[in-house]
């Protein structure tokens, strides 16, 4: 599990794991990744996370019947890879397979160390948003990504730019600020201008600290944890057409809460409010013929959206592992159109915190109440 560490970011496994990390991806010990010591300080550390489940979904169609589908889905596969060149010089460069596509860039950050407490990353990196999309799939309580977690990004809440990043006041302030290429450049889009796209974060831990830049939902109880954090993201033209365009504006509040109860066991409760606003314009729709050679274009909806977790580390072991059943509610209301609503209800089956885990859980989800979709996962998660 997660050690605490000193304000000056340090060069080891569990570091490279942090800059690694992405739902994020940070906090709970994938320790296991092979690191190779070179001369000096450089080092050079491999990993391999994998997830994969079986799903059976029942949705309801247009004429009131009811269809089912199941299968087995390899839902990612990627590759890590992190280099230390000097004590303050460093790169991480991974891939993903997503589901039915091919090997995809997702991270390719150089890393300078300034000064203690001041980082400079340049690539393509995870925005400073909210700490669902810091934390990732890999490192959240609930198996599939929050619906209501819609910021813009390129490929896997990612996107190219430079990030200025750190962690003051003994790790209890974390503060990011970057400038990003956004959303709709292209000809006939609404950012032919390439305005780029600024996001913001501040976090302040008042219980223990959560060193470093990415995020976790769960410490399973390492940790006492009460962290308030906020993002703030603003682009100019970042929504419509060349004709008709708008600003895209957006920000949320999240929280994490988690306590060792004496003697019975772990809770955790992980809350975020959303607000997306899309300056009155209508933006392009995904599938727009002018955004098939853009990597992150259209789909912004303005909206408020919200979302609850709550789970439940149980102390005793049961054969290799721990179970912690969860439930999680989430609504993403437009302001025009319909409403949605998911509920999840699961157990995880904790083998060895996020390296290893089986996950159940059951999900519907309710288009204003009049279409509904069922769905239960069974997955597994291995990271290496």
């Amino acid at each position: 599990m997660t050690p605490r560490r000193n304000t000056r970011p340090r060069w080891t496994p569990h570091t490279t794991r942090t800059l690694l990390a992405a739902a994020l991806l940070g906090g709970g010990g994938a320790q296991a990744q092979t690191t190779l010591t070179g001369p000096g300080d450089s080092s050079l550390t491999l990993g391999l996370w994998l997830r994969t489940s079986y799903v059976i979904e029942e949705t309801e169609r247009p004429d009131g019947r009811r269809a089912h589908d199941s299968g087995v889905t390899m839902d990612s596969v990627r590759l890590l890879s992190s280099a230390k060149f000097t004590r303050r010089l460093g790169a991480t460069l991974t891939f993903e397979r997503p589901p039915s596509a091919d090997m995809q860039l997702l991270d390719a950050i150089l890393q300078f160390e300034a000064a203690d407490g001041v980082n400079l990353w340049l690539g393509r990196l995870v925005p400073p948003t909210d700490r669902s999309n810091m934390a990732g799939n890999q490192f959240a309580n609930v198996w599939g990504y929050p619906r209501v977690s819609l910021y813009p990004n390129a490929f896997t809440g990612r996107d190219d730019g430079v990030l200025l990043w750190g962690n003051l006041l003994g790790d209890r302030l974390l503060y990011g600020i970057g400038a990003f290429e956004g959303k709709n450049r292209g000809r006939g889009l609404s950012n032919d201008s390439n305005d780029p796209l600024f996001a913001a974060r501040v976090a302040w831990s008042f219980l223990d600290p959560e060193p470093g830049y990415y995020g976790t939902s769960t410490y399973y109880g390492q940790k006492e944890v009460f962290t308030l954090g906020a993002a703030w993201l603003s682009q100019k033209n970042g929504v419509g057409l060349a004709g008709a365009r708008g600003d895209y504006r957006a920000w949320n509040i999240d929280a994490l809460f988690e306590h060792r109860l004496p003697g019975a066991g772990v809770v955790t409760v992980e809350g975020a409010w959303y607000d997306y606003d899309t300056d009155g314009v209508a933006d392009v729709a995904p599938a727009d013929p002018l955004c098939a050679r853009v990597g992150n274009c259209g789909g912004a909806v303005p909206a408020t959206a919200f979302l609850l977790t709550a789970a439940y580390l149980i102390p005793a072991r049961t054969g290799i592992g721990q179970l912690q059943p969860y439930v999680r509610l989430q609504r993403f209301e437009p302001d025009a159109g319909a409403r949605v609503d998911q509920r999840d209800a699961g157990v995880n089956y904790v083998i060895s915190g996020h390296n290893a885990r089986i996950t159940a859980v059951y999900s519907s989800i309710d288009t204003d109440g009049a279409r509904r979709l069922d769905r239960v996962v069974l997955g597994l998660q291995l990271l290496y």
